[in-house]
């Protein structure tokens, strides 16, 4: 099993980053992560006490797929959230202060009123907390080779990116992933991963993550092909180390190869 590609979704909803390498820690979640949400009308959450709450009460995919035509990115450096949209730049505002609080919520207020229940409130995860979609969602594994079986089902390239993962893995085969549950895997740095639990679908899927346009009926098309609609898996970090594009993911105890070097 092969690193393809690695992916961080700074805000709950947004855009996708692909990153050569991410540095795990133990016991936490993939860095840069689901950091922020976009509050759709009140939602009860609470900084102070974070409780998970259900992603219905965010600006989310699986309801909102006009998300999906803006194209953002998150600076760690300078904290600005840059969103572009037709392909100009729409927005860049701080997400540490409120006045880039108010300037973000602004622009989804102008860009999609009539999905809005709510006034919009920009919400940070405290220190412990992220806003993924299972409460110990903390790292998610897609397999390359179930994508492609799945579409030559529905009859339509199926880009990966709809089912949002982290880790894009390839040499397993189609639906492999699933057998993994309750195993270990590990890398060559020292990372160690137990694979928890597989990955539910909703309705997000059916949204083309490059044109917005929901355009299939994913959840259903796993019903009706394998009987249930699960895509991926859900694993905790035991260890910290690297991981990094091109390299081996391996059963824990299995010989490690180093990476392949892949820009």
């Amino acid at each position: 099993m092969r690193i393809a590609s690695l992916y961080r979704y700074p805000v709950k909803g947004l855009s996708p980053e692909r990153l050569p390498r991410a540095t795990l820690t133990r016991g936490q979640y993939f860095p840069g992560d689901r950091l922020f949400a976009i509050e759709n009308g009140p939602s009860g959450f609470d900084p102070a006490e974070p409780v998970h709450q259900p992603k219905i009460k965010y600006l989310m995919l699986m309801r909102n797929e006009a998300l999906a035509r803006l194209r953002t990115r998150y600076d760690d450096a300078s904290g600005d959230l840059i969103i572009d949209h037709e392909g100009k730049q729409a927005l860049r505002a701080s997400t540490v202060t409120t006045e880039g609080h108010e300037r973000i919520t602004a622009f989804f207020e102008a860009f999609m009123p009539d999905e809005l229940r709510g006034t919009p409130r920009w919400l940070g995860a405290p220190e412990g907390y992220r806003f993924t979609d299972s409460p110990k969602g903390f790292v998610s594994i897609i397999n390359l080779a179930s994508v492609a079986e799945l579409a030559s089902r529905v009859g339509s390239p199926l880009d990966p990116l709809r089912f949002r993962g982290n880790v894009m893995v390839e040499g397993l085969a189609p639906w492999a992933e699933f057998d993994l549950v309750g195993q270990e895997l590990a890398t060559a740095s020292g990372a160690r991963l137990r694979v928890t639990k597989r990955i539910v679908r909703c309705a997000a899927t059916n949204v083309d993550p490059q044109t917005g346009l929901r355009d299939q009926q994913i959840p259903k098309a796993l019903m009706d092909a394998y009987g249930h609609a699960d895509c991926g898996v859900y694993c905790e970090v035991l260890e910290g180390g690297t991981l990094t594009e091109g390299e081996a993911l391996n059963l824990a105890g299995a010989p490690t190869q180093p990476a392949l070097g892949i820009a």
